[in-house]
């Protein structure tokens, strides 16, 4: 991961990462475990989000206070771009392009995540994938960087492991894909990493391995950029 934007951290203060859309805090989760001050902002209550919450349009929520966080995070509903929704003749708003106009204002680093079927609406997104960290699950999903933000992606290892079918309970030897109206709760709640989350969150969530990984490396990048500054 690289970036232009020179990023300063007071000392003791942990940067400040505004994780909108949160839904339950899968992302949240993660970056926190990366070493962020987190906050959550969502149009419908999250009684189960782990962090400082504020329920808002996240997108007039980004327009009003956007600028006061080091790093936005966003991850519009992905259900406009799903393929169990289509196929279930669901219609859903599409905020990607909105949500990246607004971001752009904000003059902060960001990420949007979002789905394999918003990946011709995305601009050159990064995969990630469970298998690239020691996760019993594929769930692949997409991130678009910008804000002066860049992210490289991990080696991605070949899908050899069989999954179970949706919905169905996980036989041995195969990866859960914890989406729909899945069996399994507590299981995926220990694959995902997700332990306080409900059905509802777990069938859309980012796992928290995926934003520790961003939330780290940005971090570091930082760190080393700022040495570079002051050497």
């Amino acid at each position: 991961m690289t970036h232009s934007v020179l990023f300063r951290r007071a000392s003791g203060r942990r940067p400040r990462l505004l994780d909108a859309f949160c839904c339950q805090g899968g992302a949240g989760m993660g970056y926190h475990l990366a070493g962020f001050d987190v906050t959550g902002v969502d149009i419908a209550p999250q009684p189960r989000y782990p962090f400082a919450f504020v329920q808002a349009d996240a997108i007039a929520f980004i327009r009003a206070h956007g600028a006061e966080f080091d790093v936005i995070h966003a991850s519009p509903p992905c259900q406009h771009d799903s393929e169990c929704q289509r196929l279930r003749g669901n219609i859903h708003p599409d905020l990607i392009a909105p949500t990246r106009t607004i971001l752009e204002t904000t003059g902060r680093p960001w990420i949007i995540e979002n789905v394999r079927g918003a990946v011709p609406k995305l601009r050159a997104p990064v995969m990630l994938c469970g298998q690239m960290f020691g996760l019993e699950t594929y769930r692949h999903r997409y991130f678009e960087t910008g804000g002066g933000l860049a992210l490289t992606s991990p080696a991605h290892p070949p899908h050899t492991v069989p999954q179970a079918k949706m919905g169905r309970p996980v036989p041995p030897g195969h990866y859960g894909q914890f989406i729909g109206n899945f069996s399994g709760v507590p299981l995926a709640r220990k694959v995902m990493g997700v332990p306080w989350m409900t059905r509802d969150g777990i069938r859309e969530c980012i796992p928290p391995a995926y934003t520790r990984h961003i939330g780290s490396a940005f971090l570091a990048a930082t760190s080393a950029d700022a040495g570079a500054v002051a050497a």
